[in-house]
């Protein structure tokens, strides 16, 4: 098939996208080359209007030998500029890898009927076969600039120029001044003479920028790809535009290379800002300067000032004579404990008394509490044992006081971190480091002994033993007399009565008492404090406080007043028991009323005082039946009933007190009772009870006019003290008295509980009268 006009029309609308100067070679070969090539297949010019048609120059050798033999005859290809040249200027010379190896099967010369003898331009120019492998040459070496520079002189003697220029453009292929002149000429040929002479005149890109370009590309020819770039003559009007795009593994590469490298950064700045903090010393002042000094102190306090722990005083005498006289003991030979544990509850005076020892014997006293020891760093706590004995040491004789010893020295486990151990093992080196002569004492505190490490307390360290207790009565108020002195007191109280009612005190809890009470007399605007003011402050501390803002009921008052009348009346008739104090309906913590009794300073009970406390705790229970019936009895009696039982309990499994079980300890390993024992014991349990029961639902029914008058009035009044209580059983008023409610007293005759029908019957108990009329 002949090439035509229209084929060639084709052929550029096919070429839109080419350079100009291709579509101007195209143009001319219009105009002058259809009668040349008439001979030429079509299918040997078909062009590749494809993507990558537009992005890569096929092989020289691929677009020669695809002419047929007959075509070659008529026209030289190398001696003018054919269409099937332009056509071959679109693309870029790339590697035998690159996009026209696809068409290479297709372009073989054995295909179309050409054969493989070498054949020779007929004007002289370098022949197929001698660009075929100068090009192979040039793209099997793309950093050599000689063997490019060979390409580029055969192309240019083939009349080629635009496969030069198109080639140098790529940017994939080396250049030097040889390469660089070719490619001027090549631009010449082409009448681009203007960007010709900017490269000469060096208005254009240099050679070392030419040159940067070019490695900028090559740089990235395996791992990045070039994006599209705009032609241009490289001088400031028309740059030269190069993007380069990377490729994703350089993209991690960089991240991965910033992160390392900006955490190698951080870890040592933090290394050293811990080391600038460490040496200034910024946080010394943390931990409450672990560097400070321990300084000791001059007490003023006296024995006098303590009370209520007179047995631990006389002991404590003898380390006062020793710092005072320390030539007695050694003139002897004899020696006094160089440790002091004192052990009790909270509150009960250990720190007071340390101090008074200080006080008396006139010597300085160094305080410093178990958890001072341990605190930030490591170490810190062995290295203040070290300054507080050396401090002891220079200021000998004195006392030093370590309060809460078990903080810092409790028993040793192996999970207990090394800072803890190196505490306590400083503080046992030290110990054994002091001789007695020193005149350097010793003193603990604790709360908990059985927690301490037993190498504490051998001898030789920690090895007398102080038990300061809870005050007795007499100590109580001994205490509540010192601490009166300093508030105003009504010369006409009697402080006896409160040290009864306040059993299981400390120390700390009676001076609270004293200020409580101080503070509400203060509020009230009262010239002294009264003993309404002791009993307010003890209640509040024993019960809570009153819980003003709570509504009851009037049923629940008189249900209520009944049960704490039935306490009353039980204990007041029962011989032998506990005086009666006061009773009160007024809700307070859990409870909704309370009976107060003084109990005796005793430290043993006999069988008949158990059988008594379990009468009046079940007495509110059977007041409540007597009056409203079993089955409207509340369930406030609960915690009586706990009680009742908690108390038999005792009395059969660990008393004694039963004729049936014996004199057997079974509460200390009641696990390993058999079962029918235990069956036993719960049949003495609920005999007991019962028997107690009865006793004082007898008691009760013979004082029902008692019961009724002494509930309308903790109705009226809310609290009665014994006096008013034995005025109101009696039938006497109380005109003293505000009453709580005046306008709506309770009326014994009507039924209390308006929500009840009146129940009939006997005196039994089991139904229950009704209110008596």
């Amino acid at each position: 098939m002949a090439l035509h006009a229209p084929a060639i029309s084709n052929i550029l609308s096919a070429s839109a996208e080419l350079s100009p100067a291709m579509l101007t070679a195209l143009r001319c070969s219009r105009q002058g080359s259809s009668r040349k090539l008439a001979a030429a297949s079509v299918s040997a010019i078909r062009p590749a209007t494809t993507a990558a048609v537009f992005r890569s120059t096929p092989k020289v050798s691929g677009t020669t030998s695809a002419v047929p033999r007959n075509g070659l005859g008529l026209s030289n290809p190398f001696a003018r500029t054919s269409p099937l040249g332009s056509l071959a200027r679109q693309y870029s010379t790339v590697s035998r890898n690159g996009p026209l190896s696809q068409f290479r099967p297709i372009l073989k010369p054995g295909m179309v009927g050409l054969n493989l003898i070498q054949q020779r331009s007929l004007f002289g120019g370098p022949s197929q076969d001698q660009l075929a492998r100068l090009e192979e040459a040039a793209n099997n070496n793309p950093n050599s600039a000689t063997s490019q520079a060979s390409f580029y002189s055969a192309l240019m003697r083939a009349k080629m120029p635009q496969i030069v220029v198109n080639r140098y453009n790529t940017g994939h292929f080396a250049t030097n001044a040889v390469v660089d002149r070719f490619y001027q000429n090549a631009l010449t040929q082409l009448g681009q003479s203007g960007a010709a002479n900017n490269l000469q005149a060096g208005q254009g890109l240099s050679q070392q920028q030419m040159q940067a370009v070019g490695q900028a590309v090559g740089a990235h020819v395996g791992a990045g790809q070039i994006g599209k770039t705009r032609g241009g003559s490289g001088v400031k009007s028309d740059p030269v535009y190069v993007v380069v795009e990377e490729s994703m593994m350089n993209v991690i590469f960089k991240w991965v290379r910033w992160i390392f490298g900006f955490a190698l950064a951080a870890y040592v700045s933090l290394i050293l800002i811990t080391l600038f903090v460490e040496t200034s010393g910024v946080l010394k002042k943390v931990g409450g300067g672990t560097s400070a000094e321990v300084r000791p102190e001059h007490q003023n306090t006296r024995f006098s000032d303590v009370h209520g722990c007179d047995e631990a005083k006389e002991e404590l005498l003898d380390v006062v004579d020793f710092l005072k006289h320390p030539e007695r003991y050694n003139k002897l030979g004899g020696r006094l404990p160089k440790g002091v544990l004192l052990i009790g509850p909270p509150g009960t005076g250990k720190t007071l008394l340390a101090r008074a020892v200080a006080g008396e014997a006139g010597v300085p006293f160094f305080y410093m509490s178990g958890s001072e020891f341990d605190e930030v760093y490591v170490g810190v706590g062995a290295k203040r044992v070290r300054e507080l004995f050396q401090a002891a040491r220079s200021k000998a004789p004195a006392i030093v006081f370590i309060d809460e010893l078990d903080a810092v020295g409790g028993k040793r486990k192996s999970r207990d971190a090394n800072y803890h151990r190196q505490t306590l093992n400083q503080l046992l080196n030290d110990l054994d480091g002091f001789d007695q002569s020193t005149g350097v004492i010793f003193i603990a505190a604790t709360n908990h002994p059985e927690l301490l490490d037993q190498a504490l307390l051998r001898p030789g360290r920690f090895d007398r033993h102080v038990q300061v207790e809870l005050p007795d009565v007499g100590g109580r108020l001994a205490i509540l007399k010192y601490h009166t002195k300093k508030i105003r007191l009504n010369p006409e109280i009697d402080l006896s009565t409160i040290a009864r009612g306040t059993p299981g005190f400390s120390g700390a809890e009676l001076e609270n008492l004293a200020n409580s009470a101080a503070i509400r007399a203060s509020k009230l605007q009262a010239k002294f404090v009264s003993l309404n003011d002791l009993e307010w402050a003890k209640d509040k501390i024993m019960m809570g406080a009153e819980k003003k803002t709570r509504t009851v009921p009037l049923q629940d008052k008189i249900h209520t007043a009944y049960h704490e009348g039935g306490h009353t009346l039980v204990g007041l008739y029962t011989k032998g028991f506990s005086d009666v104090h006061k009773a009160t309906i007024l809700p307070r913590g859990h409870a909704a009323g309370i009976t107060f009794f003084l109990p005796q300073e005793e430290h043993h009970h006999t069988r008949q005082q158990y059988i008594r406390q379990l009468q009046v705790s079940m007495g509110g229970k059977m007041a409540e039946e007597i009056v409203f019936g079993a089955d409207n009895v509340a369930d406030g009696a609960s915690g009586d009933i706990q009680q009742a039982t908690q108390l038999a309990y005792n009395m059969v499994t660990a008393c004694g007190f039963s004729d049936v079980l014996g004199n057997v300890d079974f509460k200390s390993n009641y696990e390993m009772v058999s079962p029918e024992t235990k069956r036993l014991i719960d049949n003495e349990v609920r005999r007991l009870i019962d028997e107690a029961k009865a006793s004082a639902r007898d008691l009760l029914k013979s004082k029902r006019p008692e019961l009724d008058l002494l509930a309308n009035a903790l109705v009226q009044y809310e609290t009665l003290d014994k006096e008013e209580i034995l005025k109101v059983i009696k039938g006497e008023k109380l005109p003293d008295r505000l009453m709580a409610m005046p306008d709506a007293p309770i009326k014994i005759p009507d039924n209390p509980l308006s929500a009840l029908k009146p129940v009939s019957g006997d005196n039994d108990g089991s139904s229950g009268p009704g209110v008596p009329a």
